[in-house]
């Protein structure tokens, strides 16, 4: 998201112009250290704390007392402590017995009033809402930049007890105390050891659990806000705000700071977490992919599902690039971005009489809609400092009181606007380039402006370059429904496949992340730049960021409804009842195509049949442990991830043709391979005495066969398996740089009841290496 990385990037310029730290504390680098959980040195110490410091009594070379090396003691997420260590202290660590593996401290990045109608959530007593309690009872932590805690999306009134089960605290710091809380906000905590260490520099934010950026109020009033009437952003999208699932309770974890977020802070927020009850973690943070087993989210995520926890990612904003798709462990639920049928227009009418579309929350007076019409200026002989509007790029005699033409990309889209502003421009356009197509984020500008895509940017310049005197005016159209195809999938969502496990379909799902309002904090403009003197309660966001927390208040809508279902069957729920078309009942279309299995997961999520979805695919945690076996992970590498000490050789040998039962299916065929064989097993939680028979679209190029083509359900929670095989038609090619996908899909159809449509998507590459 271009504006919030504009705030971490106004403060990261602040603190390089500090002086860092003293030349002993440059050589200092922060590392995760895993332990064994049942090492032979543990027994000889009364706590994990005490255990933990004797391997930097043993290590630190300095007079460093070990205790002022040490950030955190971890237990839940993970067996091991972060610390902070030299080159030659590290060499040295490593060769200790009972230290597993150590990996670097690694940043990672933070990736409403109508949503919720989208999804076909309504208050209406039929409905999936009041199937589900409205998620009451159900705890969602989030873990990301903190909480506005006076938003009255967190206004407790009506809200039940808070769960006996609850172990977590209201933790205090700068402006945060313990009343902050409620029983909405039932937590909040913050950490920030592993920033410290790097930016040892004082925070110039909130030492505590309060939201400085934004982005974590806004995260969580999405998953979880209490409903808040009369609510929008500037008369924009007007209406009543809620969250996926207003009646459950919300924990925050603060564990993002003004240049990001860092995984020592994470795995600490996550281990505490666990231990303080929460059943869903919501976690919009991720980078790029990385192996498992130097995953700490995944590492930290598969002890939370062992304890019951379901965990939902954000898939990242890295698309649409091919293999750009994170969190990619398949015990994570990962969320890909979708849009809604909101716009809010804003029109370019252009002196030679053409009208471009363009999209704008800028605040007009109605009465005044259409803004006066103004000479156009694009710089861009040779000075792409001001093609992007950076600052102090635009000479104020060139742009006063005029249009200004400005091309996306560099900094954030709020603070061109700013930077047209200060320069004495009148109004802007900002044009979308080849990268960001016809991708429609919007923002809360600071004077008018709208938003034009690819194509209506190269008319825009085109005319431009045509005459002397170019001139535009903006029309503002306020807030329309209904009017666009939708959902679609967000360009910037990260696509699969996976990178380090292409036999799981990566991401699961998609959600809506685009123009999304929510809760924001009162001490912040809506563009969150320090300039932005305007205060609102609601702002919009875009990313990966907002779907996420859509599907975790969805998973904690059917945590409530059925409290002994395992995250696998929280997950397969969400993922077989999603939906492959669009509200006009066409394929979901990503930019002018439809939208791929890569793209979109099983689909959009669909949160009425994901309470009742007929059938579900379980698993269990010694089932992920056969998986990694299966795709070729190291005994070493599994222990890192599970903490379980496995003889993979021994696993396989009692597996033979172990398949992961997952509800999507990813068939890779390599050179010289033409058949694969998957076993499934479902389990009926829909009605007993259910017949279901299956329906297969084959993949091109691909013949498919499912044995048994009907399941006869005799009584409810009764698991059945079926096998499914996949012949290929065609060879690989030895040599062949080209990978080569097909898609289909596998559903199984109640006979009595056609509401019951359990959809498995597949996904098929030939690979000749």
């Amino acid at each position: 998201m271009e504006s919030l990385s504009k705030v971490q990037l106004f403060f990261l310029t602040f603190c390089t112009s500090l002086i860092l730290t003293t030349i002993h504390a440059q050589t200092l680098q922060t590392y995760l250290v895993q332990l064994h959980p049942h090492g032979i040195t543990t027994s000889m110490f009364t706590s994990k704390i005490k255990w933990h410091l004797s391997f930097l009594q043993q290590t630190i070379s300095s007079d460093d007392h070990p205790s002022s090396r040490l950030l955190y003691s971890y237990r839940s997420a993970m067996d091991g402590f972060a610390a902070r260590l030299t080159e030659s202290e590290l060499e040295y660590l490593q060769n200790l017995p009972d230290v597993i593996s150590i990996w670097p401290d690694r940043q990672v990045q933070i990736q409403t009033t109508y949503s919720y109608k989208f999804l076909g959530l309504n208050p209406a007593r039929e409905s999936g809402w009041y199937q589900s309690g409205f998620g009451r009872g159900t705890i969602i932590g989030v873990l990301d930049t903190g909480v506005w805690p006076e938003s009255p999306s967190f206004n407790d009134h009506g809200m039940p007890p808070i769960p006996k089960k609850w172990k977590g605290i209201c933790q205090s710091g700068q402006a945060f105390n313990s009343s902050n809380c409620n029983r909405k906000l039932i937590g909040a905590r913050y950490f920030t050891k592993g920033h410290l260490a790097v930016s040892p520099s004082r925070i110039p934010e909130y030492l505590s659990a309060r939201d400085s950026s934004g982005h974590g109020t806004h995260t969580s009033s999405t998953a979880g806000g209490v409903p808040v009437p009369m609510a929008s952003v500037f008369g924009y999208a007007a209406g009543v705000a809620r969250g996926m699932a207003p009646g459950a309770h919300i924990a925050v974890y603060k564990v993002c700071w003004f240049n990001g977020c860092y995984n020592s802070d994470i795995m600490a927020a996550m281990d505490m977490a666990i231990r303080d009850g929460v059943d869903i973690l919501s976690l919009s943070l991720g980078g790029f992919p990385v192996p498992l087993f130097d995953d700490s989210i995944a590492i930290g995520s598969f002890r939370a599902m062992e304890h019951g926890i379901s965990v939902i990612c954000a898939a990242g904003n890295n698309g649409p690039t091919e293999m750009s798709v994170a969190n990619e462990a398949p015990w994570i639920n990962t969320v890909g971005a979708s849009t809604l049928d909101r716009k809010f227009p804003a029109i370019v009418h252009l002196g030679n009489g053409k009208i471009l579309y363009g999209e704008s929350m800028y605040p007009f007076n109605k009465l005044m809609s259409i803004g006066k019409e103004l000479e156009l200026v694009y710089l861009n002989d040779g000075d792409t400092e001001s093609q992007f509007c950076l600052r102090g790029s635009l000479p104020r005699d060139k742009v006063k009181g005029k249009m200004v033409v400005c091309d996306r990309g560099v900094n954030g889209r709020a603070e061109k606007g700013q930077v047209v502003k200060e320069a004495g421009g009148a109004a802007m356009i900002l044009a979308n380039t080849e990268i960001n197509l016809a991708e429609d984020s919007v923002d809360v500008h600071f004077l008018p402006a709208t938003l034009v895509d690819f194509d209506e940017s190269i008319t825009l310049k085109a005319y431009i370059n045509s005459t002397k005197r170019p001139l535009a005016s903006i029309e503002f159209g306020g807030t329309v429904i209904g009017e666009s195809r939708a959902p679609a999938v967000a360009r910037f969502s990260s696509r699969g496949p996976s990178f380090s496990n292409p036999s799981i379909l990566k991401p699961d799902v998609i959600a809506p992340g685009v123009n999304i309002i929510a809760a924001w904090p009162q001490n912040l403009g809506p563009t969150g730049l320090p300039e932005d003197t305007r205060r609102v309660n609601f702002s919009v966001m875009s990313g990966t960021s907002m779907s996420c927390p859509h599907v975790s208040g969805i998973a904690a809508l059917i945590h409530s409804a059925h409290p002994r279902w395992t995250p696998a069957a929280i997950k397969s729920a969400i993922m077989t009842t999603a939906e492959v078309t669009d509200h006009t009942g066409r394929p979901i279309l990503d930019e002018d195509k439809p939208a791929t299995a890569f793209a979109l997961g099983a689909g959009h999520v669909n949160p009425k049949r994901a309470l009742n979805p007929g059938l579900i695919y379980d698993i269990r945690p010694n089932d992920y442990i056969n998986h990694l076996c299966s795709i070729g992970y190291k005994s070493s590498e599994i222990f890192s991830i599970t903490h379980r000490n496995v003889s993979c050789h021994e696993i396989m040998k009692m597996n033979r043709g172990f398949s992961l039962n997952y509800p999507s299916m990813s068939v890779m065929f390599k050179h010289g391979m033409r058949r694969k064989m998957f076993i499934r097993r479902v389990t009926n939680v829909g009605s007993p005495n259910s017949i279901y028979s299956v329906e297969v679209m084959e993949p091109e190029g691909v013949k498919v066969i499912v044995k048994p083509k009907r399941l006869v359900f005799k009584q409810m929670n009764q698991s059945l398996s079926y096998k499914v095989w996949f012949i290929s038609r065609k060879k690989v090619k030895k040599g062949a740089e080209m990978m080569n996908f097909a898609e289909g899909s596998l559903t199984w159809i109640h006979s009595q009841n056609g509401s019951y449509r359990v959809r498995s998507p597949i996904a098929v590459t030939w690979k000749s290496k």
